[in-house]
Formats: structure tokens, sequence, C-alpha cells
């Protein structure tokens, strides 16, 4: 599975003192590590290619268009190399920029070059206004690599033995977790998944992740994305082939509740989605509820369902839970109400 990836940049790549390094979603500190950097320069300065290398997926129209402008990049073929114990797949680009991707060390570089380069040319060589001349172009740009990888390695390599290896079932439920930042998305998986919880140990999460949670029922896949203004416009690359999605508001935190249900409305409302079972968390209701008092909750469901307008959610079946993570309050009913609702069973 794809662990990172980094770009290498600079006006001339092989003058290391002036190289820019860019990694997502760790960061990467190679400045200090030039021989790291020299292996992969080094190997690409002699692989002797110099062109534009084309996948299967690529349509005449594009051929078609490539002749009517001038490229913007060139992309060499792609070397694999294990450097300092990671696993490297490293694209040379327009003599002036590396694209990387680390692997974990059993995955073999190979299973991923076609959906690398299809990538890497929709991004770079389909999309005449795309540059990589500006930070946030760049970190767009690894984000959306990132996941596209990661989705094809989730949902094409490794499901397959991950299913194999849950012998009691063959259910298997992929989850989209999203919502705003510091709605406690990321802190909710570790909890169903450990059982844990700590105040310190979250910051806003700049990452996204895939978590395995084996329940009796089934196999859940629970995809959790940054909820930063940066990283929502990748939100819907996540999404596609979920068989649920879940919400996650912050109910404590009125003053984004304007910024929260515009963002909520602006997912729920796309035509591909429509039908996919959803389920609300409003978490955080031990900082409004301390003692959870059912009369108080339902006073607060009211008002909430009024300013969200989640009456107006008739193209699929829909729950909505209290929860809090920190208190674990109603943590463990979030798996069920996830198999209930896909199940399409009617549910309180």
């Amino acid at each position: 599975m794809l662990s990172n990836i980094f770009l290498l940049k600079g006006k001339n790549v092989s003058d290391l003192d002036l190289l820019n390094i860019y990694s997502y979603p760790s960061d990467i500190t190679w400045n200090e590590d030039k021989q790291f950097i020299q292996k992969i320069l080094y190997a690409h300065n002699n692989n002797g290619k110099d062109q534009i290398y084309q996948t299967i997926s690529e349509f005449k129209a594009f051929q078609e268009n490539s002749l009517q402008k001038e490229q913007k990049y060139t992309i060499e073929d792609p070397i694999p190399q294990v450097i300092n114990g990671l696993n490297t797949y490293t694209f040379y680009i327009n003599n002036k920029m590396s694209i990387g991707f680390i692997f974990d060390k059993e995955d073999n570089p190979y299973d991923y070059r076609d959906i690398c380069m299809e990538l890497l040319h929709e991004n770079l060589i389909m999309d005449s206004n795309f540059s990589l001349e500006e930070e946030l172009e760049i970190e767009n740009f690894l984000i959306s690599l990132f996941i596209g990888i990661r989705r094809y390695g989730d949902e094409v390599i490794e499901r397959k033995p991950i299913i194999e290896y849950s012998s009691n079932t063959n259910l298997f439920i992929k989850v989209f977790l999203f919502g705003i930042d510091e709605a406690g998305k990321t802190s909710l998986i570790r909890r169903i998944k450990t059982g844990n919880y700590n105040d310190n140990y979250f910051m806003p999460t700049r990452k996204f992740n895939i978590e395995y949670i084996q329940e009796n029922e089934g196999l859940l896949a629970f995809w959790d994305m940054p909820g930063q203004r940066t990283f929502r416009k990748k939100w819907l690359l996540g999404l596609q082939d979920s068989n649920l999605i879940i919400y996650m508001i912050d109910v404590a935190n009125q003053l984004r509740f304007e910024e929260a249900k515009k963002e909520f409305w602006r997912i729920i409302n796309r035509y591909e989605l429509a039908g996919i079972p959803l389920l609300i968390l409003g978490n955080k209701i031990d900082l409004i509820n301390q003692n959870i008092d059912i009369k108080q909750n339902k006073a607060l469901k009211k008002e909430i369902f009024s300013f969200f307008e989640f009456g107006k959610i008739n193209d699929r079946n829909w729950k909505f839970l209290f929860t809090s993570v920190k208190s674990n309050y109603q943590i463990n009913r979030v798996s069920k109400k996830i198999f209930k609702l896909k199940s399409s069973i009617n549910i309180n």
C-alpha cells in the first residue's frame, strides 16, 4: 500500500542545496540525506529515455489534442528502487523535478504502474490549466495522487486478500467519513478500533487515511478525510464506490454550523451519491449535556434538524445519532447503525 508521495523540485533538480522537497501525508526532510536524492537522480540520468509515456487508458481525443498544443510536461519511464530500506517508484519530469511514491516493503511497484501513469497524465498533461508553480497547487496535486492510488490499492489490490482473511463473512462495507475540521472524525475511528481516547493525541487531521475494522457482521473500511478547507475539494475523490456515508458535526460549536451545513449539502446533493445510506453523528454532546439528559437531547435534536434542514433528505435511508467520542457515549451503536442502514432495516 502507498504510504507517502514526494516531489523534488528546483530550477536545477541536481542542485541539492536549492532543491525544494514536498511530501504527503507525512513530512519528509531529506535535505541532509543527499545520498537518497542522488540515487534517485542518478538512476534517471542513466535511464536513457526522454519521452511521453502513454498508458492504455488514454483515448484518441487526447492524442489529437496533444498534437495541437505544446506539451508542458514530459514524463520518463518510471524506475523502482529500494533506497535506505524504502520501496520507491520515481518519475522524472521535464528534467527538473522528480515525483516519487513510497510503498510498503512487500508491495510490487509495477502493480501500480498503470494507475500512477494515468493520474500523472490526467493532472499534468490532460489538464492544460494545471501547473506546479504554487505551493497550494503542489499540495493539491500530491493529495489527488495519494487518494487515487490509495483507492486503487484498497479496492483492486488489497481488498481481495483482506476479505479472504475475514473468513467468517464476505460482507465488506466502505464507509466514507467526512465533516469539517475538529469534529472528531479520526478520534471516532480510533475509539471504535482500539477503545482508547486521549485528549492530547490528535491535532487536526491533515492526511487521508484508511482503517479496517472487523466486526461480527462484516468488515468495515473507514475512509477518513481531512476537514480543512484545503482538502474539501478532494472529498469527492474518496467518496467514489462508498457503500455508506457518515457525516460528523461538532454540536458544541454552533459558530460553525453554517459552514458545516453548507459542506453537508454540497456533498449530499450530488446526483451520483443519491441512494447511498447516510449516518449523521452529532458529536461532543457531552460538552452541552454533561449528564446526557434525554429531554434536553430531544430539544437539541429538534433545533439541529431545523437548522440543517435534515427533513429534506428524501433520497436515501438515513439516521441521526448523538455521540461523545471522549466519554464513549453511544460509540458502540455506530457500527450497529452502519450495518442496519446498509441492509435498509428501519431503525430507531
